[in-house]
């Protein structure tokens, strides 16, 4: 398995004092190639580790699984231009259940997605949109907003890869009735760790993840939105700004997106309703689709 974290020598240089040189740790990036059935369907940049509920995740977000059972397993193999023999980590075959159709030839991206860009390569908006198994509109999940507030800090505090480096995106899912953290993965692309979490949702054979909440450690953007949709999480939270694309598409789909989640204030784009104020604040602020108080 390739390595999380690298050590690199860096110069220390502080205004009025001697430089400094020392070891620096750095969040590992390398190429992934998720094959499925031996043909190539997509390489992005990562961190290296759970790579299989990574490539789980991503044929969720692609529509080409829903289910656990439709994904059967995966193994590392060699590299292009080893002959299979050389193992680098860096490939990882698919095989589907039988009966799942494997993703189209025109599905596949065979370039690089970068760790800032889930949907590079996508033609146009309308191959993007694509249609879920699951109805996050029809969620009844209703959470306490002093429940949420406590998220941020919960995921911050199991970042042990982040506390190393400050170099990695996070993504942790919780459970709305509880609080409970379920899973949290980290890499340095926030689409991956992302992919990552449903991807244990995958292999744990707990699709639909309903009653759940997304918490990511930065924006959110359009295509988060779109695979929490995918795999049926109702409610997508985020420490900084949702792009306007994302706040559409969450309120097309009756996913609640809340962004700039730092306690102890929210800002709440789309399906205000789930979220339940404390006593003696009016329900009725959050009876609209949006909240525009922080």
């Amino acid at each position: 398995m390739g390595r999380i974290t690298v050590r690199r020598p860096v110069v220390r240089i502080s205004l009025g004092q001697t430089p400094t040189t020392r070891a620096d740790s750095l969040a590992a990036e390398e190429p992934l190639e998720i094959r499925v059935g031996g043909r190539s369907l997509a390489v992005t940049m990562r961190t290296p580790g759970n790579d299989v509920e990574l490539a789980a995740g991503f044929l969720v977000s692609e529509a080409v699984i829903g289910r656990g059972d439709e994904f059967l397993g995966a193994i590392h193999c060699g590299g292009p231009g080893t002959g299979g023999v050389e193992n680098t980590y860096n490939v990882l075959d698919v095989t589907l259940a039988p009966g799942v159709a494997p993703p189209a030839p025109e599905v596949a991206r065979n370039f690089f997605t970068t760790s800032s860009c889930g949907l590079c390569g996508k033609a146009s908006i309308d191959a993007v949109e694509t249609v879920s198994r699951y109805d996050v509109a029809a969620d009844e999940v209703v959470l306490d907003a002093e429940m949420l507030a406590t998220f941020p800090d919960a995921l911050r505090a199991q970042q042990a890869v982040f506390a190393k480096t400050g170099g990695l995106h996070a993504a942790a899912l919780f459970d709305a009735r509880t609080g409970e953290l379920l899973v949290l993965r980290e890499d340095v692309g926030r689409h991956n760790a992302v992919d990552k979490v449903i991807g244990w949702a995958v292999l744990n054979d707990r699709l639909p993840l309903t009653g759940t909440v997304l918490q990511v450690s930065g924006r959110a953007s359009f295509e988060l939105v779109q695979k929490a949709v995918m795999a049926g999480i109702p409610i997508l939270t985020a420490v900084s700004a949702p792009s306007s694309l994302a706040a559409e598409l969450a309120a097309a789909s009756g996913l609640t997106l809340v962004g700039f989640l730092r306690p102890p204030s929210m800002n709440v784009y789309a399906r205000a309703d789930r979220i339940r104020l404390p006593a003696p604040v009016r329900e009725d602020i959050l009876s609209g689709t949006r909240a525009d108080r922080t």
